[in-house]
């Protein structure tokens, strides 16, 4: 069982170790710009698996800011992630070890996310080391090549690199979205709310990161409070 489930895993996560290996071609070009090694590069990206993240760490490095500015700008832009470790977490079952409790945190990025919230019942822990074994080393051998192509590639290429990681985020809510109207209302609404958030006087003076944490509290409580999700629904 533990094996059938590892491989499926693998089997899942093929598809998103593809785009993250076009997508950190993005990430290692901004290494490369940053004049970081293809060491230093494959370090952080095997270190922080968060494009968001690596991409304002990288922006912090290329302008000297400091360790405290550059921690500021990883707790920002990577609250998300707090918010999604509790909610996987209710699909743990109670008995999961706090070893593979920790692993999980350790690789927890949205594509997987997304992958072992549409799970049915509880998570197989397996199946999620089998998704990261697929998808984190091509994360950090794109971010590798991006470094050592930094000087070769135009601008339009790494524009393009830059736009298919949002096509991934497309790719995980659509079927989720088409199998459950609570979360196609979730995801309209949060479109709704990001643009309305971008141009009102207050929350446009935000930083992006910080629009994209408040937005995310405020409707995903609301949606907890008014779709909870039964728990017959998660041992399945």
């Amino acid at each position: 069982m533990h094996q059938r489930g590892f491989l499926r895993g693998l089997r899942d996560g093929a598809p998103i170790a593809l785009g993250y290996f076009a997508v950190s071609f993005g990430v290692g070009i901004s290494a490369h710009s940053a004049h970081l090694s293809i060491f230093q590069g494959f370090l952080l990206s095997f270190l922080n698996n968060a494009s968001s993240g690596e991409y304002g760490g990288i922006t912090i490095i290329a302008a000297d800011a400091g360790f405290w500015a550059m921690a500021l700008m990883m707790l920002v832009v990577n609250a998300r992630y707090l918010l999604m470790s509790c909610a996987l977490s209710q699909h743990l079952s109670p008995d999961t070890p706090l070893a593979w409790r920790m692993l999980i945190a350790y690789d927890l990025t949205d594509e997987l996310f997304g992958l072992a919230v549409a799970q049915p019942g509880y998570l197989d822990v397996h199946y999620y080391l089998g998704a990261m074994c697929a998808a984190m080393p091509c994360w950090s051998l794109g971010t590798v090549l991006g470094v050592l192509l930094g000087n070769l590639m135009p601008a339009w290429a790494e524009s393009g690199f830059s736009v298919m990681l949002f096509g991934m985020f497309i790719a995980i809510i659509i079927p989720v979205s088409r199998q459950n109207r609570t979360v196609l209302a979730c995801v309209g609404v949060s479109f709704a709310c990001s643009f309305l958030a971008s141009v009102l006087p207050f929350t446009r003076e935000l930083s992006e990161g910080m629009r994209i944490l408040i937005l995310t509290i405020v409707i995903s409580a609301l949606a907890a409070i008014l779709f909870p999700h039964k728990e017959d629904d998660l041992v399945a």
